[in-house]
């Protein structure tokens, strides 16, 4: 029987616990972009606010939910719609989540952003230029892919599409860590307070 499962907690009333409101921050971008990185360090500065947070890295979700998915865009596709409907659930709870995935597709994230609500919705572009990306290669991805041994890589064999309306674009190829953690905690930090109607002291812990 398909029944939907009705909680007895409301999802207020996970965020009156927290003192936020649940709220996706979906950062999309190159690899080596900054994605993770900057997500790591706003949830640090979050997390030390009070705030319940958690991070949701590309790379990692690769290696669990999504171990059986290859990078054909029908299962880029699906690895959107699993990442995006964990991040859903981590709303439901009342948690701000960090995603930090490629999402090379438009129409992939902004099915993403109607499924979450776009009033829990933000989309962070992490804008570096490619060669850039390609000298920060710790792993050495893009010199494979050049070679040909990885096939369908974002921005070498296959297309990134970059967002024409993000929420906050951060200029990871010229700016520093700090100055991008700065912009976006001026981002973020107002539209957390805004968003929900008992106090929310974020200068403190709860």
């Amino acid at each position: 029987e398909n029944t939907r499962h009705r909680a007895t907690v409301t999802r207020w009333e996970r965020e009156k616990q927290n003192r936020h409101p649940g709220l996706v921050l979906w950062f999309t971008g190159l690899s080596g972009s900054g994605k993770s990185t900057l997500a790591c360090a706003l949830e640090r500065i979050l997390h030390q606010q009070g705030c319940r947070t958690f991070v949701l890295d590309g790379d990692l979700m690769r290696q669990g939910l999504c171990r059986d998915l290859g990078f054909s865009m029908a299962e880029r596709e699906e690895n959107i719609r699993r990442i995006g409907e964990v991040a859903r659930l981590f709303v439901e709870a009342g948690v701000i989540v960090l995603v930090a995935v490629i999402s090379p597709g438009h129409a992939h994230r902004q099915q993403v952003k109607e499924r979450v609500g776009q009033e829990n919705f933000v989309e962070i572009y992490c804008c570096c230029p490619l060669a850039l990306c390609e000298e920060r290669d710790v792993k050495g991805l893009y010199k494979r892919a050049r070679a040909g041994l990885i096939a369908d890589f974002t921005g070498i064999s296959s297309p990134y599409e970059a967002p024409q309306a993000a929420d906050l674009v951060l200029d990871t190829g010229r700016d520093s860590i700090e100055r991008c953690v700065a912009q976006l905690m001026a981002h973020v930090q107002p539209r957390i307070a805004s968003r929900i109607n008992f106090s929310i002291p974020l200068d403190s812990p709860p």
